[in-house]
C-alpha cells in the first residue's frame, strides 16, 4: 500500500498549480494582449483572491507537514517544522475594513449619548442653582413689597409718620426683641392660639367623622350646625366674656370657637366624598367598621381634613388679635393696640409683622404634617 506525503518542498508547486486553476475558473475573458497582464497581479497591490490562496497554501503546508513527519520512517531526529504565520496583507483598494470586535465591557462606561456623565459637583451646583432660581423667582414680590414701603415714605409719596419706611420699623422690632418685650407678647399669644387651635382639632376631626359617615346623626345635627356657622366669632366675643370673664378662658374659648368650624366642615365633606367604590370593595372584604376607617376613610379624608386645619390655623391668630385688642394684657394684639394709642407707629408695625411671621410659619409646619400624613398619594 502505497502512502502519497507531500513534504514542504512540494507546497510551492501545489500551490502554483492551485492558483493557476482558480484563475483560469475566475478570470473574465479578455483579449490576448491583455490575458498575460490580467495574469500577473500588479506589483504591491495583491487581489483579494491572490491573498487568500497564499493564506489557504501556507495553512495546508503547515497541517502537511506535522503528518509527514509522523508517517516518514527515520532515527535520526529531525527539525521540527514551524509554520510560518500569515503576512498581514499591506492596505490598498481590495483591503477590506478589519471588523471591529465587540466592546470591551469597561469601555463607554460613564458616558451617555458620546457625553460624559455631570460629575457630583456639578450635580451639586446645578442643584444649588436651580434652589437659588426658585428662592428669587418667590421672593421677587415680596422684595418688591420691602422696596416700595422703604422709599414711599422717603419720597413723600405717603406721610412718614403713618407709614414710617420699613427701615425704621425693623430698628423699633429689633429694640422690642432686645428689651424682652416682644417675646413676651409673642409667648402669650402663641399659648392661646395653640391651646384652642388643640382643642378645635381634637374635638372637631372625630365629631365630623361621626356625623359624616352616620346619617342620622348628620340629619339631627344638621340645622343647628347650619345656625351657628353662619354667626362670625367675634360676633360673639362680648357673649364670651359675660359669660367666662376677661381672663384667658374667653380668649381660649373665641378660638376653639371660630377655629371648629373650618375643621368640622372639611372633616364631614371629606367622609362623605370618599370613594364609593372602594368602600363597597372594603365591606365586599367583611372589614369591620374601625378597620374600614382605618383603611380607607382616614386615608382618602386626610387632604380635605388638613385643607380645613390649614384655615383653622390661620383663623386661630387672627381672632386672637381680635380678642386681645379688648381685654388683655399681654399679646401681641395688645402690643399693636397699646403701640397704637400711645402713637408708638413704628412698633405697632412690628407688631403686625410678627403675626404675618408666625401665621407663616404655623402654616408651613402644618404643610409639612401634611406631606408626612400622605406620603401614599400619587404626585400629579
Amino acid at each position: 500500500m502505497t502512502t502519497d506525503i507531500t513534504t514542504p518542498a512540494d507546497a510551492p508547486a501545489d500551490r502554483q498549480a492551485v492558483r493557476e486553476a482558480v484563475r483560469e475558473d475566475t478570470a473574465p475573458a479578455v483579449p490576448a494582449a491583455a490575458d498575460r497582464e490580467s495574469r500577473e497581479p500588479r506589483a504591491g497591490v495583491p487581489s483579494l483572491l491572490v491573498r487568500r490562496l497564499r493564506g489557504a497554501g501556507r495553512a495546508t503546508t503547515a497541517t502537511a507537514s506535522a503528518p509527514a513527519q509522523t508517517a516518514t520512517p527515520s532515527t535520526a531526529p529531525t527539525a521540527p517544522v514551524t509554520p510560518t504565520a500569515p503576512e498581514a496583507p499591506a492596505p490598498g483598494p481590495d483591503t477590506a475594513p478589519a471588523p471591529k470586535g465587540p466592546a470591551s465591557p469597561g469601555a463607554g462606561r460613564g458616558t451617555a449619548h458620546g457625553r460624559h456623565a455631570p460629575s457630583p459637583a456639578r450635580k451639586a451646583a446645578g442643584a444649588i442653582g436651580r434652589w437659588l432660581r426658585a428662592t428669587v423667582l418667590r421672593s421677587a414680590a415680596l422684595v418688591a413689597l420691602l422696596v416700595l414701603w422703604e422709599t414711599a415714605p422717603r419720597l413723600g409719596l405717603v406721610d412718614a409718620t403713618f407709614l414710617p419706611p420699613v427701615s425704621e420699623v425693623a430698628t423699633a422690632w429689633w429694640d422690642l426683641l432686645g428689651n424682652g418685650q416682644l417675646g413676651q407678647h409673642t409667648r402669650a399669644s402663641l399659648a392661646r392660639s395653640f391651646g384652642g387651635f388643640a382643642i378645635a382639632v381634637v374635638v372637631a376631626v372625630p365629631l365630623g367623622l361621626l356625623i359624616g359617615w352616620y346619617r342620622p346623626v348628620a340629619a339631627f345635627l344638621g340645622p343647628l350646625l347650619e345656625v351657628f356657622r353662619n354667626t362670625a366669632a367675634l360676633a360673639l366675643l362680648p357673649v364670651f366674656v359675660l359669660l367666662l370673664g376677661i381672663g384667658e378662658t374667653s380668649k381660649v374659648s373665641i378660638v376653639v370657637y371660630a377655629c371648629l368650624w373650618p375643621v368640622l366642615l372639611n372633616t364631614i365633606s371629606a367622609v362623605g366624598n370618599a370613594d364609593p367604590t372602594l368602600v363597597r370593595l372594603a365591606r365586599s372584604m367583611d372589614l369591620s367598621t374601625p378597620r374600614l376607617f382605618q383603611k380607607v376613610i382616614l386615608p382618602s379624608s386626610v387632604p380635605a381634613i388638613f385643607t380645613g386645619i390649614r384655615l383653622a390655623g390661620a383663623v386661630s391668630i387672627l381672632v386672637l388679635v381680635a380678642a386681645e385688642m379688648i381685654g388683655a394684657k399681654a399679646g401681641l394684639g395688645y402690643l399693636i393696640n397699646a403701640s397704637q394709642y400711645n402713637f408708638a407707629i413704628p412698633q405697632m408695625y412690628a407688631g403686625i409683622i410678627t403675626i404675618s411671621a408666625v401665621g407663616v410659619a404655623f402654616n408651613q409646619l402644618l404643610v409639612t404634617i401634611e406631606r408626612r400624613l400622605s406620603t401614599w398619594r400619587v404626585p400629579a
